[in-house]
């Protein structure tokens, strides 16, 4: 088949499947945005790539303005256009497209239509909830009415797909909710590129680069914004603040991390430090000189977000301190599979006594540890994730012949 899959934000993981579906002898256009600021893959074709992998960056005149709602509005409509450009010179077979913001997945849902390709939803995240969750608190009226539409689009885009892959069964039990049918979903859950993440020594070269190699570290790494709680990270560098061995390190960019180092100015915090994204080939040594890695997801978020960045934690096998609200799949695979601790994102000061309790216990680090890493090489094996996309495929293209 001819396969475009469309990942918006250009995560390691769809582009594994991309080039997973080439080896196997798809004809494969990956496309992404290029003027989104986030944490991204191996976004460039390589000499191992097969001949029929191809991977495109839709860039704009500017970067995303993620503060101004018209602005990005706009700017997200000129990138749907983009997509539209790419389907009708492409001509796929089929479209799989994630992640992408609901102004542009309508337009080439659109395109996809018009010419008749199956277009196949993946859900990543519910995002109309999201902006009823954010938008209400920022403009309490206008914001509540803005997500409502939003809210209404994304339930006729995914009534209007040939299929979903859905992440969790959480999100499945949310859709037909939602009045969609049982048999147009399919539940495949995240998971990150077991090859691309192998375990790396704590000393290692962007450890000593960073002169973390000698000091333990508690670890966050991706996205900062408005369904996280980055104060619960502010909290944790001042609990550890006396004690000169710890450092709190974030990875990040955004919203999130600007309030962060305006809050490690203000107040004098000296234990945490700060980095933008970092290349996707430093990732494996990043994670390496990590002693524990966190993950924060706000209450209201946990009922449409689950956070992939724990997926890419377990590929490092390191033990995870969470803060994520306890029905949500993240927080239930860590704790069904004895990786990390959890608590609920409003539990502070349960969530400062895991990290001292973390701090304390090497033998529970290395055992949580190992788990993490035990539960990636069984749950990732990207061969046969490909095989039960390639079904969905399928699926969808044999149902547009028979109509």
């Amino acid at each position: 088949m001819k396969v475009l899959v469309h990942d918006y934000a250009g995560h390691p993981f769809q582009i594994e499947l991309s080039r997973s579906l080439a080896r196997r002898g798809h004809d494969v256009l990956h496309l992404h945005s290029g003027s989104v600021i986030t944490p991204q893959g191996g976004l460039t074709k390589t000499a191992g790539d097969a001949d029929t992998f191809n991977v495109k960056a839709l860039h704009m005149a500017e970067t995303i303005k993620k503060d101004s709602l018209l602005a990005r509005r706009n700017q997200e409509i000129e990138h749907g256009r983009l997509v539209c450009r790419e389907i009708e010179t492409f001509r796929p077979d089929v479209v799989i497209s994630s992640n992408s913001p609901l102004d542009s997945q309508k337009l080439h849902q659109s395109t996809c239509d018009k010419l008749g390709i199956p277009m196949v939803f993946w859900l990543q995240d519910f995002m109309g909830l999201a902006m009823l969750t954010g938008l209400s608190k920022k403009l309490p009226v206008v914001g509540k009415l803005i997500a409502n539409y939003y809210i209404g689009l994304e339930t006729r885009l995914l009534k209007s797909s040939r299929a979903i892959v859905a992440i969790s069964q959480d999100f499945k039990d949310q859709l037909l909710k939602l009045g969609l049918d049982s048999r147009q979903i399919t539940v495949i859950e995240n998971w990150s590129p077991l090859a691309e993440v192998p375990l790396r020594p704590k000393i290692n070269a962007w450890s000593e680069g960073h002169e973390l190699s000698t000091t333990f570290n508690f670890q966050y790494s991706g996205t900062l914004g408005l369904k996280h709680n980055p104060d619960l990270l502010l909290l944790l560098a001042k609990e550890f603040k006396d004690n000169p061995e710890v450092r709190v390190i974030v990875v990040s960019e955004g919203q999130g991390r600007k309030w962060l180092e305006e809050k490690v100015k203000s107040e004098g915090i000296s234990n945490m430090r700060l980095y933008d994204f970092q290349p996707f080939s430093e990732l494996p040594d990043m994670l390496g000189s990590a002693d524990v890695v966190v993950a924060i997801l706000t209450a209201s978020a946990g009922a449409f977000s689950v956070p992939s960045k724990v997926m890419t934690y377990m590929c490092s096998g390191k033990p995870m301190l969470l803060a994520v609200p306890p029905q949500n799949l993240a927080s239930r695979v860590v704790v069904e599979n004895k990786t990390g601790l959890t608590c609920p994102p409003d539990g502070a000061e349960a969530f400062v006594e895991n990290a001292k309790r973390l701090y304390r216990d090497a033998d529970l680090r290395r055992d949580m540890g190992g788990n993490s890493r035990s539960y990636a090489e069984q749950n990732f094996d990207i061969e046969k994730i490909t095989s039960r996309f390639e079904a969905v495929f399928e699926a969808a293209v044999g149902k547009k012949a028979s109509r």
